[in-house]
């Protein structure tokens, strides 16, 4: 297995595509936001012409209305990577969700306990009466660790955070370490792209304008006539939320585009965080090189796993 990974607009996709031409691979992405059908523009996501063949699995596999979580990426990536096998190609798992990768690459178990409806909905209440930065202080009573890991408008990550401290006595962020330090089935390269910060930056920059002028705020509004409201997981997504914000007079439309880069910004360091703490894994300093530069270097060392 080869992962690629990295943060956002580094351009994760189009060196996996090169990749996978060059070894025979296909590609699972581990995008958590790429799942969702209808939802092109704002995830960024990979076109057509832009695979260019290679077979891409995980993208456009439910609807925006279904909720999707890390337990239902891994059972899919782990059915994905068998018939990828059986293909007789490598997965190329390219994606910035984290967590998602792990629980892939290193097959997390997770808690069997069930979730707490009415802790959750106390909890909610405390975002929604006295704001999300009061829920993140609990969390960071409780778990600092996680906390500095998530943003505070990450409203259902903190409540999922809070619940399992409160349920299991410990901290999400030690059962994550835990799990990490699991040793992966697979033979597997751990590949962290990376640029120049403000390099990052200014393509973010460039491709929120890009998202905005391909027309983010119809798909929005489209996802809203399909029945997709704010308390959706779908919606929660950088880009999504902050022009459902707009569109239901909450910000102006320059103001809601300042706030998807910004918070897009805040996304890319929370990446950096976490692939920063990932074992086995090596960097690759994108600086002025093209794709398929780095991509024929990679090769090359991944023909030598053998």
């Amino acid at each position: 297995m080869v992962i690629i990974a990295g943060p956002t607009a580094v351009g994760k996709s189009e060196l996996g595509v090169e990749l996978a031409l060059r070894i025979g691979g296909e590609v699972i992405s581990a995008d958590s936001m790429q799942v969702y059908r209808y939802m092109d523009i704002g995830t960024a996501k990979i076109s057509r012409d832009e695979m260019r063949g290679v077979k891409h699995h995980m993208i456009d596999i439910i609807e925006p209305i279904e909720p999707y979580h890390v337990y239902d990426f891994q059972l899919r990536a782990k059915k994905a990577c068998e018939d990828i096998y059986a293909n007789g190609h490598v997965p190329i798992v390219v994606g910035g969700t984290g967590f998602y990768i792990q629980a892939l690459l290193y097959d997390i178990e997770f808690s069997d306990q069930g979730q707490d409806d009415a802790l959750r909905a106390e909890l909610k209440a405390i975002a929604d009466n006295d704001g999300p930065e009061a829920l993140h202080d609990i969390l960071k009573g409780l778990d600092p660790d996680t906390a500095e890991t998530l943003h505070p408008n990450n409203v259902k990550r903190v409540i999922r955070a809070i619940e399992y401290a409160r349920q299991n006595g410990g901290t999400i962020y030690d059962h994550n370490a835990e799990q990490r330090a699991r040793i992966s089935p697979y033979e597997f390269r751990y590949y962290v792209l990376n640029d120049d910060r403000q390099t990052v930056y200014d393509r973010i920059d460039s491709r929120v304008d890009r998202m905005i002028g391909d027309g983010l705020e119809d798909e929005v509004r489209s996802l809203i006539d399909m029945g997709c409201s704010s308390d959706m997981t779908s919606m929660q997504g950088i880009g999504y939320k902050q022009m459902l914000m707009h569109i239901n007079g909450e910000l102006g439309r320059d103001e809601a585009i300042d706030m998807i880069k910004r918070d897009s910004r805040h996304f890319a360091k929370r990446q950096l965080t976490w692939f920063k703490r990932e074992r086995d894994t090596v960097w690759i300093d994108r600086e002025d090189r093209r794709s398929e530069d780095i991509a024929d270097c990679l090769a090359e060392e991944i023909s030598k796993m053998d």
